[in-house]
């Protein structure tokens, strides 16, 4: 088992492990869930991914976290922080994906919500964004409960793309 990250009132938020492709495959190689990515991901997919967010974790500290369900222990998302180079400028992207069958029940915004506040008390920077595909409203719903406005509208990996965004709260 890997270092828990983040808690919150009912999720777990910790590093990906190998051993969570079969969990992790539910979500990232779901038709419905990843309508908005060029393709369902392959288990290989899926093990690369977990690859990069390893990868992440010893080069940034931080990257896509596993979401576990407090209550059974359950991986049934995941939800972090990952650079993104946007424009020709260096972000920092909160990022989530939820199973199909916890859809609607408030654990995206509640995990973005704290990736968020880690990410304002962890790292550096003016702002955190969002990268979501034009016409992914639940996500964009999700970016807004967390306080992200929309920025602008980008071209980003060939792909038509709204960059939410949330500036770092001053202080005082």
């Amino acid at each position: 088992m890997s270092a828990i990250i983040l808690e919150t009132e009912r999720l777990i938020l910790r590093e990906f492990v190998v051993e969570d492709v079969d969990a992790l495959s539910k979500i990232l190689s779901d038709p419905v869930t990843m309508r908005f990515y060029p393709a369902p991901l392959r288990r290989h997919q899926v093990e690369e991914w977990i690859a990069r967010n390893q990868k992440r974790y010893q080069e940034d500290g931080y990257g896509l976290w596993a979401m576990l369900l407090k209550l059974t222990g359950e991986l049934m998302g995941d939800c972090g922080l990952t650079r993104q180079i946007v424009e020709g400028a260096a972000e920092i992207e909160i990022g989530y994906h939820v199973r199909r069958d916890f859809w609607g029940c408030g654990y995206a915004p509640e995990a973005a919500a704290a990736c968020r506040d880690w990410g304002f008390k962890s790292l550096e920077g003016a702002h955190l964004i969002s990268l979501i595909r034009l016409g992914n409203v639940p996500s964009r719903r999700v970016a807004e409960k967390v306080g992200m406005m929309l920025w602008k509208n980008v071209l980003w990996r060939e792909m038509d793309h709204w960059v939410m965004k949330i500036d770092r709260p001053s202080a005082g």
